[in-house]
């Protein structure tokens, strides 16, 4: 049942990280998306990458995972990197920001499907949907978008995950289908983690917390 919740409770804690703190920008949201993204990365690497690689040969999983990082790039290029902590609403615009929240819900309908296979990742994501749905909050609730809208948005982005590991553990799909798919969840675990790892360095500020907190996502995926 964890796999399914991990994932919403990781949205519920970061909603109410961004109503605590409101228009702050806090630091501890920032070195938790450090830790995040060594977390993830790690996790792909120790977890997922080696079952992958066990049922499809080289050559395949190298073309699925570049196929994700792709696609993570074009998900991007609508939702701007809110997958990695940049969200940019502009506040004069009155609109509902349907291509962020298609590019967005793909990406978590997607990142749950390995859940059901490696319990490990759920903690992966767990980690890495709180400190996004806290930048993702805190945005929202500068836009002008009605209160309904954001509650919706925010809703339907929380089960979305949980929608794709229930499709992976009910539907009856082929094997190699399956992993393929979690190869291609890998390239985009893949692009947002280090994504995020390069950022962190950005502006000189606060790196030797940052490293800490990176060395500790590393560190605490490898003993799980």
């Amino acid at each position: 049942m964890n796999k399914y919740l991990f994932p919403i409770y990781a949205i519920v804690i970061g909603v109410l990280i961004a109503l605590l703190t409101k228009s702050q920008k806090s630091i501890h949201t920032k070195l938790l998306l450090s830790f995040s993204g060594a977390f993830l990365l790690a996790l792909t690497l120790f977890d997922l990458l080696p079952e992958v690689y066990d049922h499809l040969d080289a050559k395949s999983t190298g073309f699925f995972i570049m196929c994700g990082i792709l696609l993570q790039i074009v998900l991007e290029f609508f939702s701007k990197g809110a997958e990695h902590g940049h969200v940019h609403i502009h506040k004069e615009n009155l609109d509902f920001p349907w291509l962020l929240f298609i590019s967005l819900c793909i990406h978590s309908f997607l990142e749950g499907f390995p859940i059901h296979q490696h319990n490990t990742m759920i903690y992966g994501v767990f980690i890495h949907k709180i400190p996004i749905a806290a930048l993702l909050t805190s945005y929202l609730l500068k836009s002008k978008c009605k209160k309904v809208q954001i509650i919706s948005f925010i809703f339907i982005f929380a089960v979305m995950t949980p929608l794709g590991t229930f499709i992976s553990n009910t539907v009856s799909l082929d094997q190699k289908v399956l992993v393929s798919i979690n190869a291609l969840v890998i390239g985009i675990f893949l692009h947002i983690s280090t994504t995020i790892l390069f950022e962190a360095s950005e502006g000189h500020k606060f790196n030797l917390s940052k490293l800490v907190a990176i060395c500790l996502g590393v560190l605490i995926a490898y003993f799980i």
